[in-house]
């Protein structure tokens, strides 16, 4: 059968190349689109954008007309769920007879609340077997029934079917779908590619959707895959894709297992010595008690890793700890950057703001602490959104923050909230001008004054995708390169 995946976003390069780089592929259908290909059904991805209007026709009529798809599956976060609505709402009028399946994390967390009336399925959790299975009963001629993880709608109502235990061996999936994102990406911009290492996360942060993920199922949540299925994972992204020399390796919590993670930097050392130009790797990591640092960044700087990111949220550990459920003192937090910068580790710091509960004090024991630690990439900081579905919307729910309906328009770019202690005003002031208060006498002032330009571009996605085509002229390209140096 074949098979149309759709992935939407607003933070777009250009209609035709709209992702900068394969580091941005969504690996939820990925994996799915590889594990059907593997089952012998064909597949194929469209990238959209709302920001372009109703473009979108011409290119679903195009795939259709081509391809001629039994299938759409979309995947769709809280600010693009509107928007998934409408193209599916067109293909029904246009093409009933096309199955249309939506999930995601948005989705999972909300089935109640997800409209069936232009779409035929919704799927709860991890998607391949509900889709493989779906696709064989499709192609039996069957009306689809009784599949674990899928609600699934009928003439008198929606069949609402259990969810099945979390799929506990990784190593059994094979590598995600790289090359259904080829057509879609500016090779241009960015040489580095990313590999998922797991799924969950042991952490129960009140903002994430981690938390609220794993109740939908049984069984272990936290899964990593086996060091072994990793590096094959990566001797196939050294063939395939040969110019590829920066590996970011995603997983939400690497160093938690410390053995595991060590064993990986291990072998990816030894990797490198089998190959001309070694590759270097990049990590997200969570600061968390117990944790043997100095082993972990000794083995993570002799694996040729090139840098960290860590999520701080907050440089006020009242609200890290009271609000977001994340227990880490500061003087651990500068601890951890001091010894990664030791080992020749570049840092970033994640923050958000405008929390529940933050004061303007709040925010400046957050500039004072990256001040502190000047993380050696910018972009790590965002204006907090309230997640559906996660316990922290339902904390701002409770105390009255989310008056009117929730504008998901510019999400984490755009201020949600009106605090008592700190204004939707001055968290939108706050966000642009974070680079200025934290590097001001560190940084050159130009580079610090175009990323306030950058971010203030960002708060209109007509204005942003100006800029982006912008970026790209050769003269503003050497320019970028100029400044770089400097």
């Amino acid at each position: 059968m074949n098979v149309v995946f759709v992935y939407s976003l607003d933070d777009v390069q250009s209609s035709k190349t709209p992702l900068r780089s394969q580091e941005q592929i969504q690996f939820g259908i990925s994996y799915i689109s590889s594990f059907l290909e593997k089952n012998g059904h064909n597949t194929k991805l469209i990238v959209l954008s709302k920001i372009f209007g109703g473009a979108y026709k011409a290119i679903i009529d195009k795939c259709v007309k081509e391809f001629s798809p039994k299938i759409f599956c979309f995947t769709a976060i809280s600010s693009e769920y509107n928007f998934i609505l409408a193209v599916a709402k067109y293909i029904k009028i246009k093409y009933p007879d096309i199955y249309l399946l939506i999930g995601g994390c948005h989705v999972s967390l909300n089935p109640t609340s997800i409209s069936l009336n232009d779409l035929d399925a919704l799927c709860i959790g991890e998607g391949e077997m509900p889709t493989l299975e779906l696709i064989s009963q499709l192609e039996n001629g069957l009306l689809p029934s009784t599949i674990p993880n899928l609600w699934i709608k009928r003439n008198d109502g929606i069949e609402k079917n259990s969810t099945r235990p979390f799929l506990q061996d990784l190593d059994t999936l094979p590598f995600p779908d790289r090359e259904m994102w080829q057509d879609w990406i500016d090779e241009e911009l960015g040489a580095r590619i990313s590999i998922l290492l797991g799924r969950g996360c042991p952490f129960e942060c009140t903002y994430c959707c981690n938390d609220a993920l794993k109740k939908i199922s049984d069984g272990r949540y936290v899964r990593v895959r086996s060091v072994d299925n990793i590096l094959a994972e990566i001797e196939n992204i050294v063939t395939t894709y040969p110019e590829k020399k920066e590996i970011n390796l995603e997983v939400e919590s690497f160093g938690v297992n410390t053995s595991w993670a060590i064993k990986l930097c291990n072998e990816l050392e030894n990797f490198n010595k089998t190959i001309k130009e070694p590759l270097s790797f990049g990590v997200n990591l969570r600061v968390a008690a117990g944790v043997d640092y100095v082993s972990l960044f000794v083995a993570l700087k002799r694996a040729n890793f090139k840098f960290i990111n860590i999520g701080l949220e907050s440089g006020s550990e009242r609200l890290r700890r009271e609000v977001l459920r994340r227990n880490y003192s500061n003087d651990e937090i500068i601890a951890v950057v001091r010894l990664a910068r030791a080992n020749g580790l570049k840092v970033t710091l994640f923050n958000m703001i405008g929390i529940p509960g933050e004061t303007q004090l709040d925010f400046r024991e957050t500039v004072k602490l990256n001040r502190m630690c000047l993380p050696d990439n910018h972009y790590g900081t965002v204006i907090f959104f309230p997640y559906p579905g996660t316990e922290i919307y339902s904390l701002c729910k409770k105390n009255g923050l989310l008056k009117d309906e929730l504008d998901a328009g510019m999400e984490r770019r755009k201020a949600i909230l009106d605090l008592p202690g700190f204004s939707k005003k001055q968290i939108q002031k706050s966000y642009l001008w974070f680079d200025y208060y934290v590097y001001k006498g560190y940084s050159p002032l130009p580079k610090i004054l175009m990323r306030v330009l950058v971010l203030k571009l960002k708060e209109n996605p007509y204005l942003n995708l100006f800029f982006r085509e912008f970026m790209r002229l050769p003269l503003v390209k050497k320019i970028r390169r100029a400044l770089t140096r400097w």
